[in-house]
């Protein structure tokens, strides 16, 4: 079984190690090239543990972010690994595009899109030859995605962390979804484990996408009491708000959260982050609060399974980890 890591950050937390590398025997052009003819289970940059094959790609939470931050981030990464390296990107963000061409400008090697969809960005992955992965929680968005030419599609249950877009769970979108296309389906949400990893798959998913298990990592740049509240935190701390986007976000429950549940929180001054805002709180900023260890007026996204991670690992151990777990569990 090949099991497909793609590995993301929460909040704003940069990609540091993405992949511990066995063989490099091929390189990113090659897996572009595998995205387009539907076989993207197949990654380069390979580990392996006790016959099992692992790979990774790194994203890079953008949103929020300006350019030149953006372009740093990516020249970061790059100097640390030689591995597949996407951004994570909110559609409802106002510089949406201005994002997604920063990121095809620093040759990034894949885009993931979410809150919101865009028809848009396939014809600028289609102009500059860079994968296109939008996030879909339906069977209607999945084949709108693959007409419109997604590489490859990471579908999203309601366990998931940040915004959500269904209240269906992850494990019974792979099959009706994997059924009806042909690209590849990623799993997200409630992913934590290597027995995660094979139940799925064994559902008819190609990989999978995880956020907390490695927002809760060594490398991630938040603040350490952001980890040490990550470690804290108990089923019932882990709510829903209504985020304004206009979606329901799965969070932790702070003091900020619990403002927000209670009524508006309107802001003070706005950057006019999206491009259509309800106002009831800013997002981008409440955020960043949060990774810099405000946890009195930050928001803290979340997936609904942190609770069940009990220590902060090295990006290496996670993956080590997660393969030893999936050669027992198949």
């Amino acid at each position: 079984m090949e099991a497909w890591l793609q590995g993301g950050f929460t909040g704003f937390f940069e990609v540091i190690e993405l992949e511990e590398k066995a063989s490099e025997t091929s390189g990113i052009e090659n897996w572009r090239e595998d995205c387009k003819t539907a076989d993207c289970s197949r990654r380069h940059g390979n580990s392996s543990v006790n016959g099992e094959t692992c790979s990774c790609i790194g994203l890079i939470a953008a949103s929020g972010m300006s350019h030149g931050e953006l372009r740093y981030e990516i020249k970061l990464a790059r100097s640390l690994t030689k591995g597949i390296i996407g951004i994570n990107i909110m559609v409802a963000a106002s510089d949406f595009f201005g994002i997604v061409k920063t990121a095809i400008q620093e040759k990034i090697d894949l885009i993931v899109a979410g809150a919101g969809f865009s028809r848009d960005i396939f014809g600028l992955g289609k102009e500059s030859n860079t994968p296109i992965v939008p996030i879909v929680s339906s069977v209607k968005l999945a084949k709108i995605s693959e007409r419109l030419g997604a590489s490859a599609i990471v579908v999203e249950g309601k366990e998931a962390g940040g915004h959500l877009g269904t209240d269906v769970s992850v494990r019974d979108l792979i099959a009706p979804i994997r059924e009806a296309v042909k690209i590849p389906v990623i799993a997200a949400g409630g992913m934590l484990t290597g027995q995660d990893i094979v139940d799925i798959m064994k559902k008819g998913a190609n990989g999978v996408q995880m956020g907390s298990r490695f927002a809760a990592s060594e490398e991630s740049n938040a603040a350490p009491s952001l980890k040490q509240y990550y470690l804290k935190s108990k089923p019932e701390d882990i709510v829903v708000i209504h985020s304004p986007v206009g979606l329901p976000g799965r969070a932790v429950r702070t003091p900020f959260s619990k403002r927000v549940m209670d009524g508006p929180v309107p802001p003070k001054v706005c950057d006019k982050c999206l491009k259509a805002c309800q106002h009831n709180f800013c997002i981008v900023r409440a955020l960043i609060r949060a990774q810099q260890g405000d946890l009195e007026t930050g928001l803290v996204f979340t997936g609904e399974f942190m609770p069940r991670i009990e220590k902060i690992l090295s990006v290496k151990e996670i993956i080590n980890n997660l393969m030893k777990e999936v050669a027992v569990a198949v």
